[in-house]
């Protein structure tokens, strides 16, 4: 009889266990199909423009930083920053390996040319990252909270760049799982996944800081020191690809050479000023100049309403840190790809919104991601 008991109960305990596996399955539909939808509008947007402009498509998904990328994934860094200043100083030495180091693996993989090994991996990335946030979102939020706010994460304006090859893909999918990780208090998990983001994106580093504070907290509330593994591990991946550089050209600090002396040439902090006073200036003359501008008053009112909703204290440090980058930076600024960036920002105001007001800031939300389609690929009169 015991046997009997003990086999009914093994097979109820299987039986639950798959039926578990299955509506984890069936709730991860959600984040898929929103993520499909949003990719399928900005091709048709792109390919519309492209047709118009008598381009072929897959021009305009591989131009600005995805060309850095696809040149570091094909050939490796060069040793030595190109002499003068501005476009004539720039080189590939100014983007982190991350994302070069799944594209050559797509490509020995599969044996597709580097620029279809580029748009598969930051198609698949980011088909996971909006898995990610989902169920991110959901652990405070609930099931429509997260499918809300994952809706206006890839509907955003900056969530354009997940069809090009970019970055952001990836760094919304490892600072997600650092989340929910930090959460779960699964901190060797926390730092590992934190570890692979900072040498995904120079923003992906503000990681580090949810990651002091989850410690931090852990420490006090419960003596917990190996919640201090996360930290510890966090910015082992930037140093690791500084201190490759250092023996690849000399200089542990060759990125940031690198950028000053081809891109971000200006003060630090100045591009938020900068952009202010030429759109007060010059009015809408200068496109990125509009679009930082806007961005800046976006960003306002959302932290205003995210702040408001407590999320937890490591979504907070992340997003404050992902925002002083770019505002620190001398040409970053706030922008589109920043909020994406900073994608628990978006989340948690999807999340919170109710069905009315929801429907209309995501409606605004798609009209204008479809503005700057049009502005970055026909003519490229703005630069994501």
């Amino acid at each position: 009889m015991t046997d009997r008991v003990d086999g009914a109960t093994t097979r109820d305990g299987a039986e639950a266990e798959v039926n578990h596996l299955r509506r984890l399955a069936m709730l991860s539909i959600r984040p898929v199909l929103i993520y499909l939808v949003s990719r399928a509008g900005t091709l048709l947007l792109a390919g519309a423009v492209a047709v118009n402009d008598k381009e072929p498509l897959r021009r305009a998904l591989l131009v600005w930083d995805s060309r850095w990328y696809l040149s570091v994934a094909r050939g490796g860094y060069v040793h030595a920053i190109p002499p003068g200043s501005g476009n004539p100083a720039q080189s590939n030495l100014g983007f982190f390996p991350l994302l070069p180091l799944v594209i050559r693996a797509t490509h020995e993989v599969t044996r597709l040319g580097y620029g279809a090994s580029g748009l598969t991996s930051t198609f698949v990335i980011g088909l996971l990252a909006s898995v990610a946030v989902w169920w991110m979102l959901r652990d405070v939020f609930g099931d429509d909270g997260a499918t809300k706010g994952t809706l206006l994460v890839f509907l955003s304006p900056g969530a354009l760049v997940l069809s090009l090859v970019y970055t952001e893909g990836l760094t919304i999918l490892l600072v997600a799982c650092v989340l929910m990780a930090l959460r779960r208090r699964r901190w060797l998990l926390a730092g590992v996944c934190a570890a692979v983001a900072t040498t995904a994106d120079p923003v992906a580093i503000a990681v580090v800081v949810p990651c002091a504070i989850a410690a931090a907290i852990a420490i006090r509330d419960r003596r917990d020191v190996r919640s201090l593994l996360a930290p510890l591990l966090a910015p082992l991946g930037v140093i690791g690809f500084f201190s490759y550089l250092w023996a690849h050209t000399g200089s542990f600090f060759e990125w940031f050479h690198a950028q000053r002396a081809g891109w971000q040439g200006g003060s630090f902090g100045g591009s938020v000023p900068v952009a202010v006073a030429d759109v007060w200036r010059h009015g809408t003359s200068n496109p990125n100049s509009v679009v930082k501008t806007l961005s800046l008053a976006v960003a306002g009112v959302l932290i205003v309403w995210f702040l408001r909703a407590r999320p937890p204290a490591t979504w907070i440090g992340y997003v404050l840190a992902v925002l002083v980058i770019g505002i620190v930076s001398p040409i970053v600024g706030v922008t589109p790809r920043l909020l994406l960036r900073a994608f628990p920002l978006l989340g948690v105001a999807g999340a919170r919104l109710d069905r009315f007001w929801f429907e209309l800031v995501l409606a605004s939300s798609v009209l204008c991601m479809a503005a700057l389609a049009v502005l970055a690929f026909g003519g490229l009169r703005w630069t994501p």
